[in-house]
């Protein structure tokens, strides 16, 4: 069994005169920046000349830096940018900044695995993966609570690698609540399979299908939006609180019996082997390579703006507008600005 360490397992101590750069100041950017700063660490951040989030990451007490200056300001370098920019940014700005001991830090295992960043022999490389969107690990981190996360080491060159990255799990908040020791390949492959089996992929395609099924029928498609994707969030929230048991425990008979006998209608043996190939296609490296060919100045992002395009303009965005505009919180804390 993997060890999970929490806040009595990591010493913060190890930080201390050590510069922390954190490259990017999105999601997860902005959380592990100003957690670590609130925690007594030196963090800056690192950023394009010209980006957005120069001005925001200052406003909000940061010292911002090229991605340049700031690697080589750094001891700990944690690279927080999207996947398909990691590797040009490394290999311009990153690499050649890199210091003997210095330890390098990714929250996803992709351009390691991948083989998309070699860094060198003399430098720890170490991941800390928090395991939910930036704007939890901030908002749990700002109410003395912490968000679980994973940890690994991929190469320990100091013999402290797994000792900084504890750490560094700890000042982010992510200790209060469990680091689980896992490795690069299996926190790639695995978060990579969630995101497009069940958590993405599966679930968006079932509601969707499940939406469509009832107006074709012809059902109302408010009726139909708020049974298949509104009531989403009641259940996942009843599974994430108490799991199966507790959210089964907290339906109506009726609804739970519907589970058990319709369930397995839906997700047969068939639907297994799709998955296992789905797992291998990961594995294998496939869907690295298509992505990264997609994400490429040949690719150009063509087929991925497609089918952006195609999913935003589903009656079920054009319904859901609508239904969430009955809601109180509609105007707060809106992820995307319409």
């Amino acid at each position: 069994m993997a060890r999970i360490f929490y806040q009595q397992d990591c010493n913060i101590d190890l930080l201390k005169g050590k510069t922390i750069a954190i490259i990017g100041y999105g999601s997860q950017g902005h959380a592990h920046a100003l957690n670590l700063k609130e925690s007594g660490c030196h963090s800056i951040v690192g950023l394009y000349e010209g980006s957005r989030s120069w001005a925001k990451a200052e406003k909000q007490g940061m010292e911002v830096y090229t991605v340049a200056e700031a690697a080589k300001k750094a001891d700990i370098i944690m690279i927080l940018i999207n996947d398909e920019l990691q590797a040009k940014v490394y290999k311009e700005s990153i690499e050649p900044n890199l210091e003997e001991g210095n330890m390098l830090m990714f929250a996803h295992g992709f351009n390691i695995h991948f083989g998309c960043i070699t860094p060198p022999a003399n430098v720890d490389v170490t991941m800390i993966a928090p395991k939910a969107p930036g704007h939890t690990v901030r908002s749990e981190y700002l109410a003395g609570k912490g968000t679980p996360c994973l940890v690994a080491v991929e190469q320990d060159y100091t013999g402290k690698a797994l000792d900084m990255a504890l750490a560094y799990g700890l000042a982010i908040g992510g200790a209060r609540a469990g680091l689980l020791e896992t490795t690069f390949r299996t926190e790639t492959e695995t978060d990579l399979f969630g995101e497009q089996a069940v958590l993405c992929g599966g679930v968006c395609a079932l509601m969707k299908a499940g939406f469509e099924t009832l107006v074709e029928a012809g059902y109302d498609p408010r009726n139909a939006y708020f049974e298949c994707i509104h009531e989403m969030k009641l259940i996942v929230d009843l599974i994430y609180q108490s799991g199966f048991a507790g959210m089964r425990y907290s339906i109506s008979n009726t609804a739970e019996y519907g589970d058990y006998v319709t369930g397995p209608k839906l997700i047969t043996e068939e639907t297994k082997k799709t998955m296992k190939k789905i797992l291998a296609e990961i594995q294998d490296g496939t869907f690295a390579k298509e992505f990264l060919l997609e994400m490429s100045d040949a690719g150009s992002q063509v087929h991925f703006r497609a089918m952006r395009r195609a999913n935003a303009e589903h009656p079920a965005e054009k319904i859901g507008k609508e239904i969430r505009e009955l809601y109180s919180w509609n105007e707060e804390g809106k992820l995307i600005d319409n």
